[in-house]
């Protein structure tokens, strides 16, 4: 896979700082995994699916759900948004509304939901 995602150098340093002390055994490569992570969320993918370049997929599930408990991610965000630009309204959100999804939802024979159509 040629178009993978890596953090820079330079990212690396900005990030560095949100870091938890590593206690014990070493963390394995940062940069790695959290390109990993964010290869993954970018891209919408099952953690099983992430590319071997990477690392093991549980690795990076685990880095994810120990910082996420954390809060580690959230304080990133926060401290990003907060250097970035002033606007008005600030939204991280890869999501798109369907078609008709502004409508109520039927349930259809064997539970599946489906949008009321206007005609």
């Amino acid at each position: 896979m040629s178009d993978l995602f890596w953090l820079s150098d330079a990212q690396m340093a900005r990030l560095k700082p949100f870091f938890p002390k590593s206690h014990g055994k070493p963390r394995v490569d940062d940069k790695r995994v959290l390109s990993g992570i964010i290869f993954i969320n970018r891209n919408g993918l099952r953690w099983r699916d992430a590319p071997p370049e990477y690392g093991p997929p549980k690795t990076l599930y685990n880095r994810w759900v120990r910082w996420s408990r954390k809060g580690i991610f959230a304080r990133i965000l926060i401290e990003l948004a907060r250097e970035g630009e002033q606007t008005d309204v600030l939204m991280i959100d890869a999501t798109h509304p369907l078609p008709g999804s502004g409508l109520p939802l039927q349930t259809a024979r064997g539970g599946r939901r489906i949008a009321q159509r206007r005609v």
